[in-house]
């Protein structure tokens, strides 16, 4: 029985990992390969533990190609008080996260400048929004 164990564990370990594989694979395979998250929210827990959390994962882990961050009126404000969520962007950005903001929502805050600095470009987003809706892009809004 000793001899069959080391065995059972390779074969449930191999399994897994094959399944595991697959299920990437399966991700892969999908045809729209860009997500863009909204992210609106001024609640520093929903932005570090939900939408951060699965917009670098969404970039890191390959699930998407292309990973866009779109920073959205009040989390604009919140953003350039929260010291923590600023490193969490830089982070992003190194990791190939394409991070946006939305100018008008950034100049109702004053903080279009400070965003800027933190290499978000802050633009127009409207007419972006709606190039990556009509394209079919994945939109996620926290």
């Amino acid at each position: 029985m000793r001899s069959i164990l080391p065995l059972l564990l390779i074969i449930l370990t191999t399994s897994t990992l094959i399944g595991s594989n697959k299920k990437n694979e399966k991700m892969k395979n999908s045809e729209n390969q860009q997500l863009a998250v909204l992210w609106t929210s001024s609640d520093p827990e929903v932005a570090e533990k939900v939408c951060f959390m699965y917009t670098q994962n969404a970039k890191l882990k390959g699930w998407f190609d292309e990973v866009v961050l779109v920073v959205w009126g009040p989390s604009a404000k919140l953003l350039s008080e929260n010291k923590i969520l600023q490193e969490r962007i830089k982070q992003m950005i190194a990791d190939g996260v394409k991070v946006e903001a939305c100018v008008a929502c950034a100049n109702m805050y004053g903080v279009a400048d400070q965003l800027a600095d933190m290499g978000i470009e802050v633009k127009a987003m409207g007419p972006v929004l709606t190039i990556y809706l009509k394209d079919n892009w994945k939109v996620l809004t926290f």
